[in-house]
């Protein structure tokens, strides 16, 4: 049979992803920020999509048109803000109409306006309480002032520049002075003289190299640092292993005048940097409400605060693709409709599957609901998806980045799927988070003079709880929580305090 080329025609069925389907699928892990500023940019760039109105704003179109035709003097006094205006508009003095308050709203009236005109208030509308916050200064232009202060020769504010480039977020030197020195081409003495009259600079210990240092800064300025505490400091290591008898021996000091200089070395701040160029913090809203029903079972509701809410413009539509001429007109027109119908039923459809997902939830982790962390069952994305019928990813999809406000507080969606400890008795399996749970009361209500060992607490939650858990997965589950081991947990407790 000879080789040749040649057409044919198939038929096959195939599975393909458009651009707007994975967008949509984009759409459903995405926060309600970030969903709100997607949608922001569609209604920029689609003239067919127009905000949807909410009950509030019709509300005050309905007020602002009942006010703005009063059918008589009654109702229309009833809207006047005071006899002043209510006399001005009847075309007499207010002590015709009101002489038992002659001066009264007068008074007030101007004081309204001149409290109003001080303000640089328009139109009756009050400035936003965020124009009067004012911005923190960056980090870097706030050691800059201080380092022309502090230093006058042009090759000092030159090392000083340096030394402000190659701060870490701590507020620590990330290099070497000797790096510095050899890239300047200057003496170690020389960037070493400058570093030593940074430390000075707000806040205090900002250019440390390390954090005994940081800490030694402090101190000096607070007149707290003698050979003692100098002495404390060289040999933080002992304290973080919390072996204090042979600290003790190394300073000089008995165990009161220990206690005392850790409690003043507690009161410092060995991050001197964190406190600026911080990000601000952000307030989570939740994405659910779930509440108690009335009926004893549980209500479920979308936050409609953060879902934005678009409309497609038919109308408008209409109009202007009466008056399309052109091919590249009418194209436009076509896919700007194709697109305001997708982004609608885009954002219908993310609602109600994060409706769907959240019942499920709610289904499976009623216990926790009521009962608290110890009743949260073990719970996978998979069982969720064959549940409700849906693929593994979009369960996956649906619960990043979300929040669910619950009588238990607030939590992200993924708090509610754990891993799976199994029973010792047969009998339903405990979650991860649960176990965590009762390992960690098990340490805080420990007997300082009995710590509990791995091997002890898995025997405890086995005879106590039904937890078939190893002493491994106990070790586990403690450095998670970052708890120490029975060892330092001892030193802890026996040797100090």
């Amino acid at each position: 049979m000879a080789l040749a080329p040649r057409l044919e025609l198939r038929q096959a069925q195939t599975l393909k992803l458009t651009p707007q389907l994975m967008q949509s699928i984009k759409l459903l892990q995405l926060s309600h920020q970030e969903l709100s500023t997607f949608v922001e940019a569609e209604l920029l760039h689609n003239p067919l999509l127009e905000r949807g109105e909410t009950d509030d704003n019709a509300a005050e179109t309905e007020v602002q048109s009942s006010s703005a035709d009063p059918t008589d003097i009654v109702s229309k006094g009833e809207q006047m803000e005071s006899a002043v205006s209510l006399a001005s508009e009847m075309d007499t003095d207010a002590s015709n109409l009101f002489p038992e308050q002659v001066g009264q709203d007068s008074v007030s009236q101007s004081t309204t306006n001149w409290q109003d005109a001080k303000s640089g208030i328009a139109g009756g509308e009050r400035a936003e309480i965020d124009q009067y916050v004012s911005s923190q200064k960056p980090l870097s232009d706030h050691l800059s002032e201080q380092a022309r202060l502090i230093l006058r020769h042009p090759g000092d504010l030159l090392i000083a520049s340096a030394l402000i480039e190659n701060l870490n977020e701590a507020g620590y030197l990330a290099v070497e002075l000797q790096q510095v020195a050899d890239q300047l081409g200057t003496e170690f003495g020389h960037v070493e003289a400058v570093q030593q009259a940074l430390l000075g600079c707000d806040p205090i210990g900002i250019f440390s190299r390390d954090v005994p240092e940081c800490l030694a800064t402090q101190l000096k300025e607070k007149d707290r640092l003698d050979p003692m505490m100098l002495a404390l400091l060289e040999n933080l290591d002992l304290v973080a292993a919390h072996k204090f008898k042979p600290l003790m021996k190394i300073v000089g000091c008995d165990q009161d005048d220990l206690k005392d200089m850790l409690e003043e070395i507690k009161r410092l701040n060995p991050r001197p940097g964190m406190q600026y160029e911080g990000a601000p913090v952000q307030t989570v809203v939740p994405d659910v409400f779930i509440r108690r029903g009335n009926d004893g079972g549980w209500q479920i509701e979308l936050n409609n605060e953060v879902l934005p809410n678009v409309l497609v413009n038919r109308t408008y539509y209409a109009e202007v693709s009466s008056k399309a001429k052109k091919g590249e007109e009418k194209s436009y027109l076509a896919e700007c409709l194709q697109t305001a119908n997708w982004l609608t039923k885009s954002l219908d459809q993310r609602a109600q599957t994060i409706l769907k997902v959240t019942k499920e939830i709610v289904r499976m982790q009623d216990g926790f609901l009521l009962h608290g962390v110890s009743h949260l069952k073990p719970m996978t994305l998979k069982m969720v998806a064959e549940a409700i019928d849906m693929h593994e990813s979009t369960i996956s999809r649906v619960t990043a980045n979300k929040y669910v406000a619950t009588p238990r507080g607030l939590f992200e969606m993924r708090f509610f799927f754990t891993s799976a400890i199994s029973s010792s008795s047969g009998d339903d399996d405990h979650s991860a988070t649960a176990v965590k749970h009762e390992i960690k009361k098990l340490i805080d209500a420990e007997d300082p003079k009995k710590i509990l060992s791995d091997d002890k607490i898995a025997a405890i939650l086995n005879e106590t709880q039904n937890m078939g858990i190893a002493r491994r997965t106990v070790a586990k589950y403690r450095e998670a929580m970052d708890i120490p081991s029975s060892v330092l947990r001892r030193r802890q407790k026996r040797e100090l305090l």
